[in-house]
C-alpha cells in the first residue's frame, strides 16, 4: 500500500499586515454581503475579485426558491469578471460570510466544492494561481491558489483528453 499525504500551506495574516490591495478587495467583499439575496439561509456572502488591470468586480450569493438554482458569491464574481473582461486575469479573490444578525462570521467563509472547481478553472483559463483571502476572527487567511482546498480538481485539458 501507498500513502499519499498532502499539507496546505495558508498564511494567516492581521488585518495590519495586509497590502493595500488585498486591504481594498476584503472590503469590497465586506460591502458585498449588503447586496445578498438570502432569505432561506439568512447567511449573507460577498466576494470580491481583483483583476490585473486594477478592477475590482463584486458578487453576493443570490438565492432562490427552486434550489439549488441560486448562486454563491464567489461564482457570482468571478463568471461577471470573466464576462465583463475576458482577457483580464483575477488576481485576488476574497470571500466573506455575515450571519443572520448581520454579523461577520467567526470562522473563514470558504468556497464550495463548485465554486473551488469554477476558481480552478479561472486559473488555467490565465495560467497562474489566484491569492485567495478568508477573513475570520483569527485573523484573515491567505491561500496561494486555489490547489490548497482542491487538489485534485480537473481542468479543461482533462475533460478534453477523455
Amino acid at each position: 500500500m501507498k500513502t499519499l499525504e498532502i499539507a496546505a500551506k495558508i498564511h494567516i495574516l492581521d488585518e495590519s499586515e495586509l497590502t493595500f490591495e488585498q486591504k481594498n478587495v476584503v472590503e469590497a467583499a465586506k460591502s458585498a454581503t449588503s447586496r445578498s439575496y438570502s432569505p432561506y439561509s439568512h447567511y449573507k456572502v460577498g466576494a470580491a475579485c481583483l483583476l490585473d488591470n486594477g478592477e475590482i468586480i463584486t458578487g453576493s450569493n443570490q438565492e432562490n426558491a427552486a434550489y439549488p438554482s441560486g448562486l454563491c458569491a464567489e461564482r457570482t464574481a468571478v463568471f461577471y469578471a470573466q464576462s465583463r473582461y475576458p482577457d483580464a486575469r483575477i488576481l485576488k479573490l476574497c470571500i466573506v460570510g455575515k450571519t443572520a444578525s448581520d454579523v461577520f462570521s467567526r470562522e473563514v467563509c470558504a468556497p464550495c466544492g463548485a465554486c473551488r472547481q469554477v476558481i480552478l478553472e479561472a486559473e488555467y483559463r490565465s495560467g497562474a494561481p489566484i491569492e485567495i483571502l478568508l477573513p475570520s476572527q483569527e485573523g484573515i487567511y491567505v491561500l496561494n491558489g486555489i490547489s490548497t482546498l482542491l487538489p485534485f480538481g480537473f481542468t479543461y485539458k482533462e475533460v478534453k483528453e477523455t
